[in-house]
């Protein structure tokens, strides 16, 4: 059976031969800094400095409802690439806490959504507020121009990553680090 043509450089099969080392390069690095940012260690002293003594689960929820105007269960369950079932224990705790609240859903009164409280919002902005001084600490020897290069190329580089697996950029996004 063969094989449909691809209609567009996205749906070829990748070229055969050795991958360039940039690609590596950049594969490699984006490793180092997904374990960097995501080790334990990491996320209790983010919380520490933050202020905000939430698990990782619960800041990746509280993260992905900021960025919405309130999301279903089920949304925010394929948003975050997990079973219902977590969503349903997060959500449980964090209204508990008092960081999220659940509403009517306006297209379907039958459903709800979640939304985050005054307490939610002002955790995750300190949260985010934390991690952004921090990168800033970090990349503090970047000129202004090499910044704006980072963020452009960043940028254009999740968009194609969201293209290639078949997303919109309005679509399910991983959470942000913590």
């Amino acid at each position: 059976m063969s094989r449909p043509l691809a209609t567009s450089p996205r749906d070829a099969a990748p070229a055969p031969g050795p991958v360039p080392a940039d690609i590596i390069t950049i594969e490699r690095a984006l490793t180092e800094i997904s374990y960097l940012t995501n080790r334990v260690r990491q996320h209790e002293r983010l919380m520490a400095m933050a202020g905000v003594p939430l698990e990782r689960a619960a800041v990746a929820l509280l993260r992905a409802v900021a960025d919405s105007d309130g999301l279903r269960p089920g949304e925010l369950a394929g948003r975050l690439g997990v079973e219902a079932s977590h969503i349903t224990r997060q959500v449980q705790q964090l209204q508990k806490s008092g960081h999220v609240t659940r509403v009517p859903d306006p297209d379907d009164r039958r459903a709800q959504r979640i939304r985050l409280t005054p307490a939610g919002r002002d955790a995750v902005d300190r949260v985010r507020e934390t991690s952004r001084r921090g990168m800033q600490t970090a990349l503090g020897e970047w000129s202004p121009e090499e910044l704006h290069q980072l963020a452009t190329l960043f940028r254009r580089m999740v968009g194609d990553f969201l293209a290639g697996a078949g997303e919109d950029q309005d679509g399910p996004r991983p959470p942000d680090p913590v």
